[in-house]
């Protein structure tokens, strides 16, 4: 029995020793001039760098103009290490919320102090306050932390992880870190969820006041609607001209045709129709 218990011992020393191995990974073998973006790697606890950032130039996303002034304005002061907030994007699929966070960081990440942009899957919520952790000693580096599709369930409790993140706890926010998000719903949890909770609920104002008032801890709520034929069809002429695809005549009938088809409009609509004509003219975007 004596044996058993210290080759159980053993064997518990030796998964502590992983586990510490791996916690520590992330702090050992980051080096931030590698790229401009990192993926965080939950299991491995690691930051992957991303060479090439899929976006899109800030002057191809239509209809959004004021948004983009201020998530613009919002980031722009931040990497000059001055006050900002953290941003909701909220609203219509496809209208450009994580387009406009990566094309903002993709124009000022070459300033004087480099901006960092770090994405985290919605499952890995829960590992904020460790990459919080790790990243506060990297003063000469501002971080924008980039969760999109963000939402909660009904028994999802990885909310108070973003939580901690957003409030910073008893130590504050690192001044060096900022949270960008995007949802399709604003109060970051499905309406029918909301009441679901309040009519089951022993004290209902209770039960949901915490996660609905999740989404208060983001300074900016930034809402994308559903575009017009007008702004749908803006965006195609931007694409357009930007790739130098030819105009035809019938270049805006089959745009619409191509959006009535899907049933919807939307800047992710009009790309996929660029990403067609282009290619049946022999045309290579990007």
């Amino acid at each position: 029995m004596t044996e058993y218990n210290d080759k159980l011992v053993e064997e518990i020393s030796k998964i502590r020793r992983i586990l510490e191995e791996k916690h520590t990974r992330a702090e050992i073998e980051i080096d931030w001039k590698e790229a401009d973006a990192f993926m965080w790697q939950s299991e491995r606890r690691y930051f992957r760098p991303v060479k090439n950032v899929n976006s899109i130039p800030l002057e191809l996303l239509q209809g959004i103009d004021q948004n983009i002034d201020i998530l613009l304005e919002n980031t722009t002061k931040f990497s000059k290490s001055l006050p900002a907030n953290n941003a909701l994007l909220w609203g219509a699929r496809g209208m450009g919320k994580s387009s406009l966070i990566k094309g903002i960081h993709g124009k000022l990440c070459k300033g004087s102090k480099k901006l960092v942009l770090i994405e985290i899957h919605r499952e890995d919520i829960r590992d904020l306050p460790d990459i919080l952790g790790i990243i506060k000693k990297y003063s000469d580096v501002n971080f924008i932390i980039f969760c999109d599709d963000l939402s909660f369930d009904n028994d999802d409790t990885t909310y108070k992880s973003l939580k901690t993140a957003l409030e910073g706890g008893i130590e504050g926010r690192p001044s060096n870190v900022i949270f960008y998000a995007t949802s399709n719903r604003r109060h970051l949890m499905a309406r029918e969820m909301i009441e679901n909770e309040t009519s089951t609920a022993i004290n209902p104002s209770e039960a949901i006041e915490e996660k609905v008032s999740l989404s208060d801890r983001f300074g900016l709520w930034i809402g994308f609607h559903n575009c017009s034929q007008d702004q749908y069809l803006s965006m195609i002429d931007a694409y357009t001209r930007h790739y130098k695809i030819p105009r035809t005549e019938n270049l805006h009938a089959e745009a619409i045709e191509w959006a009535a088809g899907r049933g919807s409009r939307s800047g992710r609509v009009a790309w996929q129709f660029i990403t067609a004509i282009a290619a049946k003219n022999n045309i290579k975007l990007g």
